[in-house]
């Protein structure tokens, strides 16, 4: 028998999006223990709502990962598998499909240790996040590789070069995932009234606070006050594997001042979410992924896109919230007390 823990859960919003992947009004799913994250995310969604256009959110690239390693006899050797990784890319590519319907290869990096070979290969996966297709598809293609390089030992179907579920560089600089940048722009009335700051404020404690705070922490590709809140809240509200929140979100927050109004963005380059597979058959998934009008026939791969676009608005949302806060003295530590405190018995 199967059991489940309950995490509570509120819809958000509406929020105002829009982009080429999708436009219109809609309220988020959140699920979490951390209630004050529910009212400033509708804070950040009410912003939305005043702005013309909302929160234009544009998809820059997806693909998703798997590495796998061998072990050479030597460096020369690895170099000659490389040279055949490149030359038959079509061979490669064949593979791939008959694994899967979705399922396409669209490059490949390699790095070479001594005599250990690592290779990552990036697939697209349609509506899925595609761990197990990427997995599947990795272990044809290794194997692949054995039989044609009798000297070539296996190492490891995962090889740390993915990189899944570990905050490393390398997925910020060749992608994993959906890449996603949500922007807004706020009039200073709308920043005055609804987030009780200027742009000023929120331009300057961005950077001190996201840039040099981060840095001097050692921060890893990463300048944000707490993407990873709204990541894990959206997450587990719509079936998704909560620790690809460790990747997703290294991320970052821009701040300029444009005219005296505020310009807002977040850029996530590595959103792993998809509206088919593990978890997506819950009642209250299904229910919230209709919310989010992914329930119906699409060209493969949209539903996920529009999916992500979502989570990166929500994103948006409580990080500009969380900021303009923190602009004003007492006015984090108030808000939490007075929504967490429990009454005395």
């Amino acid at each position: 028998m199967n059991e489940y823990a309950q995490i509570p859960m509120k819809r958000v919003g509406p929020l105002r999006i829009s982009g080429a992947t999708v436009q219109g009004e809609y309220a988020v799913p959140l699920a979490t223990y951390e209630s004050p994250l529910w009212p400033s995310v509708a804070r950040g969604a009410r912003v939305s709502m005043q702005c013309e256009g909302g929160i234009s959110c544009t998809l820059v690239s997806e693909r998703m990962t798997r590495s796998v390693l061998f072990e050479a006899p030597s460096a020369a050797a690895a170099v000659e598998v490389v040279s055949r990784l490149t030359s038959q890319r079509k061979h490669f590519e064949a593979l791939v499909e008959r694994t899967s319907r979705f399922a396409k290869l669209i490059d490949v990096h390699t790095e070479i240790a001594a005599h250990l070979l690592f290779v990552r290969f990036e697939f697209s996966t349609g509506d899925a996040a595609g761990h197990n297709m990427c997995t599947q598809a990795a272990e044809v293609l290794m194997n692949d590789l054995l039989e044609a390089f009798p000297c070539l030992k296996y190492g490891s179907l995962s090889g740390n070069y993915c990189s899944d579920k570990k905050a490393t560089a390398v997925n910020g600089i060749l992608g994993r995932g959906k890449h996603v940048i949500a922007e807004l722009l706020v009039p200073r009335k709308i920043c005055r009234r609804y987030l009780k700051t200027t742009p000023e404020e929120l331009v300057q404690l961005n950077f001190q606070k996201n840039w040099v705070g981060t840095t001097l922490a050692g921060g890893l590709r990463s300048a944000n006050a707490h993407f990873a809140n709204m990541l894990l809240a959206f997450y587990l509200a719509t079936g998704q594997d909560a620790a690809n929140i460790v990747e997703g979100s290294q991320g970052t927050t821009i701040a300029e001042v444009r005219n005296g109004d505020l310009y807002f963005c977040v850029t996530l380059p590595h959103l792993i979410v998809g509206t088919v597979g593990n978890g997506k058959e819950l009642g209250f998934v299904q229910e919230n992924m209709q919310l989010l009008d992914l329930v119906v026939d699409r060209d493969v791969g949209e539903n996920a896109r529009r999916l992500a676009c979502f989570c990166a608005a929500a994103v948006l949302c409580g990080e500009l919230s969380l900021l303009a806060a923190l602009t004003n003295p007492g006015e984090l530590m108030q808000a939490h007390q007075r929504l967490e405190r429990k009454k005395k018995i």
